[in-house]
């Protein structure tokens, strides 16, 4: 060192300067990366996007040598900026190199290119990792040893640099994931993504239509009875029933029945024969994986039993799919049959509706986790058979019974909220 110059030596101290800059812009580049674009990235044939996937695959081996090139340049510009100082000041001018070469690579080596990086780390990671990669191989064996050593002490406090790979989003990141997305999927679209993550939480007996609304043919009846049935049914598949819903012996759909009208074949034999098997649903499936069934049993309408066999309702498969995309309709099927707007801004609710249901059409948030339809919202709350005149308070909702029968809530009022719904519930 003594033969070189003054000006070689400065040379080479800006040039180790911007050295550093460099790993430490690479470092923070690689670091502040989106994973999924960048895998997006290199599954496209990005070059740069899959030697920085490479690297990024073992963070150990990366931040090592990282640290060991960054370590080595800062050192070795400190060792240089001391021969500078001794060269001009003597040994008084130690301490004012040290002073004025900390605060220039803490402005010039690490502040200014990690915040560069922070803001832009595509432009900075991906030519970095054409020029790491090659330098990464060279030096791999200080590398190996500095990661030996620094991942025996990981190791003793329990983490393990293969888990790195590992980390998966759950589905409540996923779901932030999905909301932060505003600019880039549409807001509708954004609600369907968001209702598949919330088929996992909803059973199949929260949208099943209930046994006593079960729309079927009893096979007891009349030809000239279910005939009528079968040309006046909105539905498109009917349950095959004998006396009780419990008996039942198949699913018919009307588009294989009617041909029997036509070629006036009909029978109840006949219509046993192009009657489908019935699929039973244990109680408490959950949508996503009854979503899946049905695509594997190829059914599109299913009966829901309890423990002990017995039908509870019946669901179909558009029924769990306007879980996702809304309602398919707006005839009788849908909300309109069950809630009526009055003039003073209250809802007149059939008590059978569905709660969720009315959550989903009306932006409501009455309590899902209990009941799921208004009357077993109603008689739970109010712990005795509701009779007619009593108001009460559900999570802010006002709700006032109108009309009772056969012991459950007819009809009811509900006014839109007005607390919230930490508020203590009063009758």
């Amino acid at each position: 060192m003594t033969d070189i110059s003054i000006g070689s030596l400065s040379i080479i101290l800006v040039l180790l300067i911007l050295a550093s800059a460099c790993f430490s812009a690479a470092e923070t580049a690689m670091m502040r990366l989106n994973q999924y674009r960048l895998r997006h990235l290199a599954h496209a044939g990005h070059r740069g996007a899959v030697y920085t996937s490479r690297l990024l695959a073992r963070p150990d081996r990366l931040i090592g040598f990282i640290l060991l090139g960054n370590n080595f340049v800062n050192i070795l510009a400190s060792s240089i900026a001391t021969i500078i100082a001794l060269r001009v000041s003597g040994e008084a001018g130690i301490a004012i190199a040290a002073g004025l070469l900390t605060i220039v690579l803490l402005i010039f080596g690490e502040v200014t290119p990690k915040t560069l990086a922070a803001l832009h780390p595509e432009r900075i990671a991906f030519p970095a990792a054409y020029i790491i990669t090659p330098l990464l191989i060279l030096f791999s064996p200080f590398v190996w040893i500095i990661n030996t050593i620094s991942n025996s002490l990981l190791k003793i406090i329990g983490v393990s640099p293969e888990d790195a790979a590992s980390h998966q989003l759950s589905a409540e990141e996923l779901r932030t994931v999905v909301n932060e997305a505003g600019a880039v999927i549409p807001r509708k679209h954004q609600h369907m993504l968001l209702n598949i993550l919330d088929l996992e939480k909803a059973r199949i007996e929260d949208i099943m239509i209930p046994r006593s609304e079960i729309v079927g043919i009893d096979l007891d009846h009349s030809e000239e009875e279910i005939v009528a049935l079968l040309s006046s049914s909105r539905h498109t598949r009917l349950p095959l029933y004998r006396e009780d819903i419990n008996e039942i012996t198949g699913i018919v759909h009307v588009r294989n029945a009617l041909p029997l009208l036509g070629r006036g074949e009909f029978t109840k034999d006949a219509l046993m024969r192009v009657a489908e098997e019935p699929y039973f649903i244990p109680e408490g499936t959950p949508l996503n994986t009854q979503l899946l069934n049905f695509q594997r049993q190829k059914r599109r309408i299913g009966l829901v039993v309890d423990e002990y066999g017995d039908i509870e309702g019946l669901v179909t498969l558009e029924d769990i799919l306007e879980e996702i995309v809304g309602e398919f309709t707006t005839d009788v099927s849908g909300t309109d049959k069950f809630v009526h707007l009055q003039g003073d801004g209250s809802f007149l609710i059939d008590g059978s509706a569905h709660i969720r249901t009315l959550n989903r059409m009306m932006n409501w948030q009455l309590p899902t986790a209990g009941p799921k339809t208004v009357n077993g919202l109603i008689t739970e709350h109010l712990e005795s058979i509701p009779t007619a005149g009593v108001s009460l308070r559900i999570d802010g909702y006002t709700i006032e019974i109108m009309s009772i029968a056969d012991n459950a809530v007819k009809t009811a009022r509900i006014l839109p909220r007005t607390a919230p719904p930490a508020e203590a519930r009063s009758q």
